[in-house]
Formats: structure tokens, sequence, C-alpha cells
């Protein structure tokens, strides 16, 4: 038969990564916000970044941070503004918006007026939120990786068919048969499973 099999191997859930990273800046009653926003991959990443910006701003009031690795740590730090009104803030806003592999500092100069819990959780929450604005973030997308095998007759038509619904193959093994590992968003699991079983036979 010159039809293809799907076996599907694990499902993905839908994630943000930030791609490049991004440093904004802005002014809240004198007080100084300086944020900057850096994908890592692991914990002593964004150590290094923390300990990078404490001392280049080591004349600063408060350098508080946070980072999210996936499957991994979730850490934040207030670094001696009143607890809960700085690191947690910052890291609900990477929470909200399903950011991951992500890790932010912010960095305060005080211009002599006090803020206030209130206005502190905000000027920290929009420091982050301005850091992700400059920051391209890459969408890692709800989806499942499916192994398509299929004979070498019809991988043309199959790879036609991947070139119009703008998907990727992540691997292609040549052997007996033709196997596509494909990571494809779940909305497109149903199409590659009609267009393997019916389209392909049709054209036997």
């Amino acid at each position: 038969s010159a039809a293809s099999d799907v076996y599907k191997r694990q499902v993905m859930t839908e994630y943000y990564i930030p791609t490049q990273a991004s440093e904004s800046e802005f002014v809240e009653k004198r007080s100084r916000f300086i944020g900057h926003v850096w994908r890592v991959e692991t914990e002593e990443e964004a150590r290094a970044h923390i300990e990078e910006m404490k001392k280049r701003y080591y004349d600063a009031r408060h350098n508080c941070w946070c980072y999210i690795i996936k499957d991994g740590p979730v850490r934040y730090s207030d670094d001696g503004e009143p607890q809960g009104t700085a690191g947690q803030p910052m890291l609900n806003v990477f929470q909200r918006e399903n950011v991951v592999n992500v890790c932010c500092v912010v960095t305060r100069y005080f211009g002599g007026i006090l803020l206030g819990a209130g206005g502190l959780v905000r000027a920290y929450t929009q420091a982050v939120k301005e850091g992700l604005d400059h920051c391209e973030t890459g969408i890692m997308r709800k989806g499942c990786e499916l192994e398509v095998t299929t004979d070498y007759n019809d991988v043309g038509k199959l790879q036609y068919y991947f070139g119009q619904q703008g998907i990727v193959p992540a691997d292609s093994i040549y052997a007996e048969n033709v196997k596509f590992i494909l990571l494809v968003p779940v909305e497109k699991e149903d199409g590659l499973r009609t267009v393997s079983y019916t389209h392909l036979r049709a054209h036997e």
C-alpha cells in the first residue's frame, strides 16, 4: 500500500521563550527603573546575568530579579524592597504570559520619594512588561510530535503537502521506508492524518 502510517510520539504544550535580550528604562517619581530580560537555558546562565547586573549597577539601591527555567527552578528576589513588592510581581508577568527560559533583572535607583507598596508593585510590573515588549518572543505552540512513515513512492506528495501547510520536518530517516518526524500544531494533526490515509491512497 502507498498509504502512510501516522504515529503520535508525544504532546507538547504552548509556551513562549525570549528570542533576544532587551533593555528598557523609565522614571517613576524620580526613581529610575532599568529592566533587562534574557533568554536562558539553565539556572547557571540566569545567575550569571544577575551577578553581571549587580556589578554593573553596584551603586543602585536595588537589583531585583526573577527567572523561570522550563521544567526546572523558578526563583525571585526582592533585594531589599518590601517583601512581595518586586520579585513576585515580576515573576507573575512571565507566568501570566506563559514565558519560560527567561531571566529578568530590574534595577532601581531611588529618587528620594517613597512609592508605597502598591506603587512598587506597579513599577516593577511595568518594568517587566516594557522589557517583554522590547524583547522578541518566539512561540512554542501547543502541538504534538508525529512520526509519519511512508514508502518512497509518496515522499514527493508528502513533502508537497508539508510545504503547503508550512510544516518543516524535524527529522527525516531514509531506510526501508521513509520516516518523517514532525512537530505540528494540534489543529493540523487531524488534517495530517486525513491526508496520510485518504489523499495518498487516492493517488495510488
